[in-house]
């Protein structure tokens, strides 16, 4: 076993120990408990929260696709740069729409303006295609067959998981006096 894959694997355990001692875990969430510890403790950023799910997907990758250590250390880099791909791509899309929404509610607007807009747009969406594509491709040179098959249904258990955590924490932050369970 490398020293980085030791490391990161010691890491990864330790991510998920503090997360699963604070009550910040999947399966926590959905139950209903709150993010982070109660009391006055400070809220989690979203981004902390995506660095601690992908430990936490990192982790289940390693157990459900049954990786040893150097084939998990090949994955584990090829598998957060698709997760960077993938989240870096959703922002500009995002920001890209925004911005043509901003310019269509406009009057003032010019339709060129719109139409070159609308062309950016899609040659994001091209782009982010064959770059999550090589990304993909990437990470499948690490896994067998079988492994590939897996990690598909893997990657959509976890999607499903975020969902719900999102969901859950928007249902507990809901400022309608349905706000944050106290916790058990």
């Amino acid at each position: 076993m490398s020293i980085e894959t030791t490391i990161m694997r010691k890491l990864a355990v330790a991510v998920v120990g503090v997360l699963a001692l604070s009550g910040w875990m999947p399966g926590a969430l959905i139950e209903g408990r709150q993010l982070g510890v109660a009391g006055d403790a400070p809220a989690v950023t979203p981004a902390e929260i995506q660095r601690m799910f992908d430990a936490y997907a990192l982790v289940q990758a390693q157990d459900q696709l049954k990786l040893g250590d150097e084939q998990y250390s090949r994955f584990l880099s090829r598998f957060k740069a698709l997760q960077e791909i993938r989240r870096r791509a959703q922002a500009e899309r995002v920001r890209s729409v925004q911005e043509l929404r901003r310019l269509a509610l406009d009057a003032k607007s010019e339709e060129s303006v719109l139409k070159d807009r609308i062309k950016a747009l899609q040659d994001l969406d091209i782009r982010t295609a064959a770059d999550i594509r090589r990304a993909q491709d990437a990470v499948d040179q690490v896994l067998d067959v079988r492994q590939q098959a897996q990690f598909r249904g893997f990657e959509e258990l976890m999607e499903r998981r975020k969902i719900e955590l999102v969901t859950r924490a928007r249902q507990n932050n809901r400022p309608n006096g349905r706000g944050p369970r106290a916790q058990p």
